[in-house]
């Protein structure tokens, strides 16, 4: 982790779980960066509450009203983003907000499905070209060759639920509209690392583990990773990503999950 050295990042859906999980060891850091952007709906509503308390004793943090699946939002977000950086860019996006509908494959609706694609999937779609600007200017403005998250980069929190190959917990969960969500996050993920390689922006899709937080308990079990070891795990993988590495899928713990 002592190889993540950002000057600024931006983490959505942070007023809980493993957003807000990732805000709080950013602002734990030896070196913190100068700005961790929390995004969330509802900036002074009850459930950013703890985020309000961290605001509060962190200059350097500043909290966002920003609905990922509402362009506009996302927008005024990006302005007021640019507006606090002056002229430095954006180091690290981490596209981490997400919805779950626990239906299963027979009960799948337009209206349910469309909400979780376009919450999971077109949310960072639309976060990635806001914020392109910010990414190339900070890409632009950090020394030496190649890719990393200390230079730009961009984190698609994905799920091992979206792997093709093996979808994760099936027995458990049907969760189709997640799990096609993701398997189509994952596809992005590729086009973005392939369009902004160029910008020298690097881009994963990340599988955090089955976390216990309100959306990975909403199934009926108890998930195995608490949102701590899954933050420190998937902070010492994003320190580790190099060039070879963009347009790639691992999780928590560096290891590489099949598409």
């Amino acid at each position: 982790m002592a190889g993540l050295r950002v000057h600024s990042l931006l983490v959505t859906g942070a007023n809980r779980g493993i957003g807000l999980g990732l805000v709080q060891h950013f602002l734990k850091m030896p070196n913190p960066p100068q700005w961790v952007f929390a995004g969330c709906r509802d900036p002074k509503g009850q459930r950013a509450q703890e985020l309000q308390k961290l605001a509060s004793k962190h200059p350097n943090l500043v909290i966002l009203p920003l609905e990922v699946a509402n362009p506009t939002s996302i927008k005024a977000a990006a302005a007021r983003v640019g507006e606090h950086l002056g002229g430095s860019g954006l180091n690290l996006l981490i596209n981490n907000a997400g919805i779950l509908k626990t239906t299963t494959l027979e009960n799948e609706t337009l209206k349910g499905t469309t909400e979780v694609y376009t919450t999971n999937t077109v949310g960072p779609l639309l976060m990635g070209q806001a914020f392109l600007p910010l990414l190339k200017k900070a890409a632009q403005g950090s020394p030496g060759s190649g890719l990393s998250c200390s230079k730009a980069a961009i984190v698609n929190m994905s799920s091992a639920a979206g792997s093709i190959t093996n979808p994760f917990v099936w027995e458990l969960m049907h969760v189709t509209s997640y799990r096609c969500s993701k398997a189509a996050l994952n596809m992005l993920t590729r086009c973005q690392s392939l369009a902004y390689k160029e910008h020298g922006i690097l881009c994963v899709a990340l599988h955090p583990g089955w976390v216990q937080t309100d959306m990975g308990s909403s199934l009926g079990d108890t998930p195995p990773v608490t949102v701590d070891d899954s933050v420190k795990g998937m902070l010492k993988v994003l320190s580790s990503l190099s060039e070879k590495d963009t347009g790639t899928f691992p999780d928590w713990e560096g290891k590489v999950v099949p598409w």
